[in-house]
């Protein structure tokens, strides 16, 4: 199963020591998530990063950063947003509703299904789907290998998302939660979680 690690919402202080920290103990896919945010502090903070680490991260806007910075993809939010015209490259797109899973996957090379437990960072996202949701579409053979589950990915919620059958897991506040950026230096906490989610998935 993969592990994709999603950046904060927001920039902060330490947050390129952190990234160049989890790339070196093995992180291979970052996706840089920085809703609403203006594209000079994303250059800012790719140029702040080892180069070699550039092609193991996935944008979700400001497309031309991909080209400009040798990116690994682009990653679309919303279901029905289309790629930039021409755009040829990996893709990854969001999905909410499991029934237009089978559509998805056509269209990507992941697909990353949200809200599969009550969000930690963004606490109005609650979850989506019970259990028993979920299996009857692994069952049909809608969660496979090409999707990804996103939504309170905690070590507990990372195991049930493996032995529902998907192919990956998203993790963003379990993680950032281990780092306090107004009063915190010192990251040791949070790279010792990352070494914890990556044994879990296995």
């Amino acid at each position: 199963m993969k592990l994709v690690i999603m950046t904060k919402s927001t920039f902060f202080v330490e947050e390129d020591k952190i990234l160049a920290s989890l790339f070196d103990e093995g992180m291979d896919n970052l996706h840089l998530y920085k809703p609403s945010s203006s594209p000079i502090y994303c250059e800012r903070l790719l140029t702040l990063l080892p180069e070699e680490t550039h092609r193991r991260i996935t944008v979700h806007d400001h497309f031309y950063l991909k080209s400009e910075y040798s990116l690994a993809g682009i990653h679309l939010n919303n279901m029905d947003e289309e790629p930039p015209q021409g755009y040829r490259g990996r893709l990854s797109r969001s999905c909410t509703e499991i029934e237009r899973l089978k559509e998805m996957k056509k269209k990507s090379d992941y697909v990353i299904l949200k809200n599969i437990f009550d969000c930690i960072e963004f606490k109005e996202q609650h979850s989506n789907f019970t259990i028993q949701q979920l299996e009857e579409a692994a069952a049909r053979g809608l969660i496979d290998k090409h999707v990804y589950a996103m939504g309170g990915m905690t070590l507990d919620n990372v195991r049930i998302a493996r032995e529902l059958g998907f192919g990956g897991v998203v993790v963003c506040g379990d993680l950032w939660n281990r780092f306090d950026i107004h009063n915190q230096n010192d990251y040791k906490e949070l790279v010792a979680h990352f070494e914890k989610l990556r044994k879990a998935v296995g």
